[in-house]
């Protein structure tokens, strides 16, 4: 898990330090054209892509973070600090449109004009949309690849920039028309584009903290692969969560009440197998196995007190001593369920002599022990079972 951890981090890091340097580029870029073609709007924009930078440098940090294996104070791993610098990353884009949103309505609404922009702004806006689009189709592809969702919102704050150049290639051409308000108003849109995209990260990823459920079709899938397994009767209590780009399962798996506690277990690793093989984004699985259907129990409050073993051993031991007269070893298999306790007992050979000796065939003794249990209330059957041979 850790060496694909690792594949999945080098791989992000590589499509985000290229988005990285095309930030810087672009960037200032905009920003001297911006001043040099009196482009309020185009500085706006150049203000986003060094953003973006900022931000890309916080990716590739977080990243090395949010991969490292899990240690003894983080058992679960470390993919939710991936999750908090995307709460961080998109506080920071709401507060730099607002910022931004704040000086171009200031200029908007101070009703002077302003010098009309030049042509080398249509060309540096030109220039950040083929740029930006691009980035962004890399980047979003790659996120997609590897389920990370920080890298998916990366991408999308890339192509804010691209939607804002955009804004801003049309407003300039606008204001070189003469309208040169329109170089202020592209301004405020770009900004509330920002603003959005980060207020949508941060809900998103703070659904991811207060450990929200995975989608409904993703849940269904796993709980049909899981009841695909042989041996699987039932899934029930299934919670999920995220945590990055990772997904954490419980489950309860129901099997036949006869199974050993092994096989039992068994069969749920077989789930655990296939739900990570299938579905590679899911880090941990805790799985509990039930011989019955418990989930309509745990709101019960008052459940029948069901006797221990050895409560059980010591009421058994009583009867057979008296019926044989004596209480020889036998091996004793109990199978609880919320109501009542089933009792399978495997006979020694001490065991049987001493039915010989007391003339009692196994249906014989079988019965009386039930007659003796029946007024038990947690007792609902026995089965005797002889040694072979």
């Amino acid at each position: 898990m850790q060496e694909q951890l690792d594949i999945r981090r080098k791989a992000a890091e590589k499509v985000t330090i290229i988005g990285a340097v095309l930030d810087t580029v672009l960037g200032i870029l905009k920003i001297v054209i911006g001043m040099i073609a009196n482009s309020t709007a185009l500085i706006a924009d150049g203000i986003h892509s060094l953003s973006d930078l900022a931000t890309d440098f916080m990716v590739v940090i977080v990243l090395r973070l949010s991969h490292r294996a899990p240690d003894e104070n983080h058992p679960w791993g470390h993919a939710r600090f991936e999750t908090v610098a995307t709460v961080a990353l998109g506080v920071i884009l709401v507060g730099v449109g607002g910022a931004m949103a704040y000086d171009s309505l200031r200029l908007l609404f101070s009703g002077q004009s302003t010098p009309l922009p030049t042509w080398p702004a249509l060309l540096a806006a030109t220039l950040s949309i083929i740029g930006k689009e691009w980035i962004f189709q890399y980047t979003h592809r790659v996120g997609k690849r590897l389920g990370s969702d920080l890298l998916i919102a990366n991408a999308w704050h890339s192509r804010t920039d691209a939607f804002s150049s955009v804004v801003v290639l049309l407003a300039v051409a606008g204001a070189m028309a003469g309208l040169w308000w329109l170089d202020a108003l592209a301004a405020v849109l770009v900004a509330l584009m920002v603003g959005k995209i980060g207020w949508d990260m941060v809900a998103n990823s703070t659904k991811e903290l207060v450990d929200t459920a995975l989608p409904e079709e993703k849940i269904d899938q796993l709980r049909e692969q899981a009841l695909n397994v042989d041996g699987v009767l039932d899934v029930h209590s299934f919670k999920s969560r995220r945590m990055g780009s990772q997904s954490l399962l419980e489950m309860h798996l129901q099997v036949r009440p006869h199974l050993s506690a092994a096989e039992g277990h068994f069969i749920g690793d077989n789930v655990a197998h296939r739900l990570q093989s299938r579905f590679d984004d899911i880090s941990h699985i805790i799985f509990h196995i039930d011989t019955y259907d418990d989930e309509p129990l745990h709101d019960t409050v008052a459940r029948p007190a069901m006797p221990t073993r050895a409560e059980v051993s010591q009421h058994l031991d009583a009867i057979v001593s008296r019926i044989l007269g004596d209480n020889p070893d036998y091996e004793l298999i109990l199978y609880y369920h919320p109501e009542y306790i089933d009792l399978d007992i495997k006979a020694s050979e001490q065991f049987h002599q001493l039915m010989q000796r007391s003339g009692l065939t196994a249906r014989e003794l079988q019965e009386q022990l039930r007659g003796q249990l029946a007024g038990l209330n947690w007792f609902r059957s026995l089965h005797l079972w002889l040694p072979p041979g």
